[in-house]
């Protein structure tokens, strides 16, 4: 099995590693950097669902077996501090299908949603409020903000569990 992340975020490549080789036994994951064609912060559900997809297609290759691309975004969120949360959507393309999947979603403090809100992006922001450069590609916001609970990692490797479901279930999904 040849995975290709359409992502140099190692974060990203490790997650899609670690949820594919338990259903795969030679599996290789790499990374290759590609455009998302959405905006470097995606704000609501079509962006950030068109990112992941985007990537996932602009991964995959005939020389590869599967395309995974992995998309935040901050999605708006009624009843919540901000009217925001974030979430991470997974896509998994074969050259024919796309599965999705979407990760747990946490909301951030209202200081960090409104500078985004006003044009930075959700991890310079982050950067800045933590003092932990780079804290995206390490343990993320969301190991921050829930003191260690989770890291970036498991709820990455989250959205692309659930994008792996349809695939674990064929028999179920495409009859």
């Amino acid at each position: 099995m040849i995975v290709q992340v359409g992502s140099k975020n190692p974060v990203k490549v490790q997650a899609t590693r670690n949820v594919l080789e338990k259903y795969y036994n030679d599996i290789s994951v790499s990374s290759v950097h590609v455009n998302s064609g959405v905006p470097d912060q995606p704000i609501g559900l079509e962006q950030t669902i068109e990112g992941a997809v985007n990537r996932a297609k602009r991964a995959y290759s005939p020389d590869c077996d599967l395309g995974v691309g992995i998309e935040s975004g901050l999605l708006e969120a009624p009843h919540t501090i901000t009217g925001y949360v974030d979430l991470q959507w997974c896509a998994i393309y074969d050259g024919e299908k796309t599965t999705l999947g979407v990760s747990a979603g946490f909301e951030y403090p209202p200081a960090v949603v409104e500078e985004v809100l006003n044009g930075k992006e959700v991890g310079d922001v982050m950067d800045e409020l933590t003092g932990v450069n780079n804290l995206g590609e390490k343990m993320g916001a969301v190991s921050y903000l829930s003191r260690g609970q989770l890291d970036r990692t498991g709820n990455t490797e989250q959205c692309v569990l659930m994008a792996m479901i349809p695939r674990l279930n064929e028999g179920i999904y495409f009859k």
